[in-house]
């Protein structure tokens, strides 16, 4: 999830540089979504990794 969050980072970047300002917006914001999510799954999941294991 992290690698389509940069490719939309990326995608956003090379549309603003061309002077597409609406899609550098929506690309924008689809990474800036799937960073937040993937940062969430990533707490959570370190999260339940630490807990000891059941016996």
């Amino acid at each position: 999830m992290l690698s389509w969050a940069l490719i939309f980072l990326v995608l956003a970047l090379v549309a603003g540089a061309l002077g597409f300002g609406g899609i550098a917006a929506a690309s924008a914001g689809i990474a800036k979504i799937l960073f937040i999510i993937f940062l969430v799954m990533f707490v959570v999941f370190l999260i339940l990794g630490r807990r000891p294991p059941r016996v």
